[in-house]
């Protein structure tokens, strides 16, 4: 019994038709026909009754029928097992995050990632949630680390959080504590201090701000317009304190003084997006898994 005539025997059993059978497996009719009769000589019986055109089953055809399907279906799912295991040693993971992200979640779980699949190519695409969003509907990304809740929801898209992380304010050693030298400051005490701001567009600006006025005041930018390293060496300068989530601060190093937001303090909640029409790549889900369990 060969896998093809199985293939013949399920297109015949589905149309009732021995032209429209070889036409769905894209072969001639009469090596379609050959082939069944071979496969009805190895059984030892009739799988169809062929009466003045029409086609039916037999006992034996019914009988068969089934556990045809099941092999097929067994082979499809190997072919794509296989399929998958060939995409981890060799495949590319096109993920989008926040410069934040790169900075402080990232590297550690891209570490483990290239560890564990060194034949996976890795492209990085930094950029601000709507941006990110806007690649992932297009199809440029396979996955993408936002911030929520997202700046133009989307039901194309599908969500899930992955951690919510503490804002805390970062400063120059050499320069005067921020909130007259408490320990934990609120964003009220902000009010006064000169702030290294970050460009348009960038989630933690946004929040930033908007934090300063639900306390009633504007906040005073000493400088505007970088991104997360221009920022933080900025604040490293001496030119400001700037708001940055904690991962980054911890990951920055000597030479910034780190000062807690006391509660309730300023979070921003980290979710994974994916299409939620399109199946990522094996490879990507396989990123996906390590991200949820970091």
């Amino acid at each position: 019994m060969q896998f093809q005539q199985l293939q013949y025997f399920v297109a015949v059993a589905e149309t009732r038709h021995f032209t429209r059978a070889a036409d769905l497996v894209h072969v001639s009719q009469p090596s379609l026909s050959q082939q069944i009769k071979a496969l009805e000589r190895e059984l030892g019986a009739d799988l169809f009754l062929r009466a003045r055109g029409n086609i039916t089953l037999t006992d034996a055809g019914e009988a068969l029928l089934p556990l045809a399907r099941r092999i097929l279906a067994d082979a499809d799912t190997a072919r794509l097992e296989v399929q998958e295991l060939v995409q981890l040693r060799s495949g590319r993971v096109r993920l989008g995050a926040t410069p934040s992200l790169c900075t402080g979640l990232l590297p550690d779980v891209l570490r483990a990632f290239h560890d564990r699949y060194p034949g996976i190519h890795l492209m990085i695409e930094e950029g601000g949630s709507h941006d990110l969003v806007r690649e992932l509907a297009r199809g440029a990304l396979d996955l993408a680390l936002v911030v929520l809740p997202l700046p133009t929801p989307s039901p194309a898209l599908a969500t899930v959080e992955l951690l919510r992380e503490d804002l805390v304010v970062v400063s120059s050693p050499d320069a005067p504590k921020p909130g007259h030298g408490k320990r934990a400051i609120r964003v009220a005490d902000l009010e006064g201090e000169r702030l290294v701001m970050f460009r348009h567009g960038y989630d933690l600006r946004e929040l930033t701000v908007a934090a300063c006025r639900a306390e009633g005041f504007e906040p005073d930018f000493a400088v505007e317009g970088g991104e997360m390293d221009a920022v933080l060496g900025f604040a490293r300068a001496g030119l400001g304190v700037a708001v940055v989530p904690r991962m980054v601060a911890a990951r920055a190093g000597r030479g910034l003084r780190v000062t807690p937001l006391a509660p309730p303090g300023l979070h921003r909640t980290i979710a994974l997006a994916h299409r939620s029409d399109v199946a990522p790549p094996r490879a990507a889900r396989e990123l996906q898994r390590m991200l949820l369990e970091h």
